[in-house]
């Protein structure tokens, strides 16, 4: 099974936000740059549209003269521009002449060398392109001065060649600056969007197997995640319906068997005593005890508030007193030993009376028949029950205390009295615990708080 960690809303949410505005920010650039190209409003400023012909074609022959390699560009630029003029020369003398230099711009060619760039315009302070210009540009012949007209126009073969660089100096700033803004909103917003489903995580995490009527809230959860919530809150309905279901037919189930387990004994002793009727009196305690195990899981929902002293000294002697009897006629020998006169705990004296019951009686049924059963009462608050049987094995330990779970498959039991000794225990806060007996055997200790 591939376990993989859950991805997170918040930073799923910052990363694809940051995409899209990248995105959405390069197609506005893109259509805004189109548009205007569709509809002549960058051509009808540009003015280096000519120049920038003529850099692009510009190169050198095998003996170093400047030349133009024609290209698509040239070509359009010259059927635009029947009139077309230029200069274009280099540092070492270099020069290459086309067309007529109008009259009136005649006599900047003779300043050439005193210009390094230049707008040649006949009209002061005329908003529109100028009619010649003068720059010193890098192009693959080199660096070489251009004196040429202005009526060519943008080409768009030279937009697109500028966007990587418009894509780099002008976008990504502006797309990083935006992410940061998403990278420091988002959360915030995704926080105070998602807070009412911490509300709801919160009440998931509080649900306990003894409280009933359980819902998660639903005030302010996203409308969005509204039917997960509900699908949740009906299932917990279901689950209390099946509890309560299921607490009815094992309390009716219980008290059904009491009445006829009684009868049975009550029959069983006016027999003769022989070995066949103290086995069947013992089948017959197997079924009471049942019984009594059945009733004792619905007492398991009695809350702590209705705890009160119980002295664990007199509760354990009580249960030694009870079942020596039924130890002797098995072949065990049985032994009280407090360490205190009194060893007072808060609890259910019934219930913890149960538990120490359930241990005595699984240390007669497991403990070999021989040898001797302890019942010790020692500080703080524990009670221990040892027997010299075979022990429970170190990997059998856990599940001993699963519910229907036998250590031997053969034995008469059902599996329910160590269950329910565990499930007391933690109703008071305790533990149970097992270990090895001093001389062999089991030690089953009850750990209630001090």
């Amino acid at each position: 099974m591939n376990l993989r960690r859950p991805r997170s809303l918040k930073w799923s949410l910052v990363l694809r936000i940051a995409i899209l505005q990248c995105v959405m920010l390069t197609l506005i650039i893109v259509v805004i740059i189109g548009a205007m190209l569709a509809t002549g409003l960058i051509p009808h400023d540009y003015e280096d549209g000519t120049m920038d012909v003529l850099a692009d074609a510009v190169t050198r022959d095998a003996n170093g003269a400047l030349v133009l390699k024609e290209n698509s560009d040239l070509t359009k630029l010259r059927s635009e521009v029947p009139d077309l003029w230029f200069i274009i020369r280099d540092k070492q003398g270099h020069r290459l002449r086309e067309g007529t230099v109008p009259v009136a711009y005649q006599p900047f060619v003779g300043l050439l060398d005193n210009i390094s760039d230049a707008r040649i315009d006949l009209a002061i302070g005329e908003a529109a392109p100028p009619g010649g210009k003068i720059r010193w540009t890098d192009t693959a012949a080199g660096n070489v001065q251009i004196m040429c007209g202005t009526k060519g126009g943008l080409s768009l073969l030279r937009v697109l060649g500028q966007a990587p660089e418009l894509f780099l100096q002008g976008i990504l700033p502006l797309a990083g600056l935006m992410a940061l803004a998403t990278l420091f909103v988002t959360p915030w917003v995704v926080r105070g969007a998602l807070s009412s489903l911490g509300r709801a995580a919160t009440a998931a995490g509080q649900i306990d197997i003894d409280k009933r009527g359980v819902q998660l809230p639903l005030d302010g959860v996203p409308k969005e995640v509204t039917p997960l919530v509900d699908a949740v809150n009906a299932a917990l309905s279901r689950l209390d319906a099946g509890y309560a279901r299921h607490k009815r037919f094992l309390t009716d189930a219980a008290h059904e068997l009491r009445t006829p387990v009684a009868i049975l004994n009550t029959r069983l002793a006016a027999l003769p005593a022989t070995p066949e009727r103290a086995r069947l009196l013992q089948d017959a305690a197997r079924l009471s005890t049942l019984a009594d195990q059945l009733l004792d899981l619905q007492r398991l929902d009695r809350q702590a508030e209705h705890f009160g002293p119980v002295d664990l000294v007199l509760l354990a002697r009580n249960v030694v007193v009870d079942l020596a009897p039924m130890a002797f006629a098995a072949g065990y020998e049985m032994a009280f030993e407090p360490a205190k006169e009194t060893l007072v705990v808060r609890g259910d004296r019934t219930a913890i009376e149960r538990a120490v019951t359930n241990l005595v009686q699984n240390a007669i049924d497991h403990g070999g028949k021989a040898g001797r059963i302890t019942i010790s009462v020692i500080t703080p608050a524990v009670i221990e029950v040892l027997d010299e049987g075979d022990g429970v094995p170190t990997s059998e330990r856990e599940r001993i205390f699963e519910p229907f779970y036998r250590l031997h498959p053969q034995d008469h039991g059902a599996g329910l009295g160590l269950n329910l000794v565990r499930d007391l225990m933690q109703l008071h806060g305790g533990q149970i615990e097992v270990l090895d007996g001093k001389a062999g055997g089991a030690c089953f200790r009850m750990i209630f708080p001090a």
